[in-house]
Parts: C-alpha cells; structure tokens; sequence
C-alpha cells in the first residue's frame, strides 16, 4: 500500500484515487451475514468503508486531497493536487448505481471516470493473476474485478490493470506521464437504436 501510495501521489497525469472498501468492507460482509440486513443497507455502510480507507489513504501524502464532489475533485486536479474520493455524498443518491455487491469499488471507480470524462481507469489489485490476453468478461468470472464492472465501464475509457508485480516500477511510471499495468481489451458495444 505504502509503495502505491507514494507512486500515485506522484502521478504526473491527472488522478483521481477511488479507495476501495478493504478490511472495512469485509466486515460489513461479515456483519449482513450475522445481523441479516438487506443488501441497500450493506451497500450504503460498504461506501462509508471506501471513506475509511480513504481516510487511511489521505493520512499517508501532503499531496493528497479530500475530495466529495466533482467539483472539489475538478478543484483538487487544478490545484496539482492527487483527489482521493470520498464517495458517500455522490454515490450514495445516485440512481444508477445498484444497490448490490455486485458493485463494488471497481465499478464506482467505472462511474466515476464517466462522470469525470477521463481517458482511462487504472485498477490496481491485490493479485497479478492476470493477463493482457484476459477480458473484463475473463476477469469478472475470476473475481478480480466486479459483476457490474463491464456495464459501469464507459465507452471510450482505456481500462488498465496494475498488481503486486507493478509496484516497483509504478512510482517512475506515473512520474513521467504512462500507466503502469497492462492494458485489457474492451469490447465494442453495439450502437444503440434511437426510439
């Protein structure tokens, strides 16, 4: 974490880092199962546990910035400073973002980039079982990214994936402009028909 951290925070390329739930989202699984509580009220406590980890996230660079809305991200990026998004105020009210583990910080990562117009989305994962010649379809079935990943993924966004193995790299990666990773193909979607 600490290697990413100091990588991203020195990005030459404008970033936004989306925290994923981590160790906080586990217990919140851990807890629907004991407690039975409905997947809205799951889904609501897995975001506040991106903000956790958000937090623990902001505590490590100066450069690092809160940011809770597109405009405070917008702000943050002009500012030369690295946005971590604490997602609650944006996600929590939007309509389209499913209520479901099938989303999880992958695909709020996904909504994100579309809401923000960016060119590309580096996720970076715990696991490097993975491979170029792997497709978000591929990768969803193992696990590695969400079910509800392909569908939140805008058209247009390059979709990159980073693990344990890009770490060392990363830092001089991103300080001189390029993504670390691999990047993963992305289907075209047919056009949609009018009326």
């Amino acid at each position: 974490m600490e290697s990413w951290i100091a990588a991203l925070a020195g990005s030459k390329l404008p970033i936004v880092i989306v925290p994923g739930g981590g160790l906080f989202a586990d217990q919140v699984r851990e807890m629907q199962f004991r407690m039975d509580f409905s997947d809205t009220a799951a889904h609501a406590m897995a975001i506040l546990a991106m903000e956790q980890f958000g937090q623990v996230i902001l505590d490590r660079d100066e450069r690092l910035a809160p940011a809770r809305s597109l405009e405070e991200t917008v702000r943050a990026l002009d500012e030369g400073k690295v946005p971590v998004w604490l997602p609650s105020s944006l996600a929590l009210a939007a309509p389209d973002i499913p209520a479901s583990w099938d989303i999880t910080s992958d695909s709020l990562a996904a909504w994100l980039a579309g809401k923000l117009g960016a060119n590309a989305l580096l996720l970076i994962k715990q696991t490097g079982a993975f491979l170029g010649s792997d497709t978000i379809d591929s990768l969803a079935v193992r696990g590695i990214v969400d079910a509800g990943f392909a569908a939140m993924l805008p058209d247009g966004v390059d979709f990159h994936l980073a693990g344990p193995k890009d770490a060392a790299e990363a830092g001089a990666l991103l300080a001189s402009g390029n993504l670390p990773g691999i990047r993963i193909a992305v289907p075209i979607r047919p056009a949609r028909k009018a009326g």
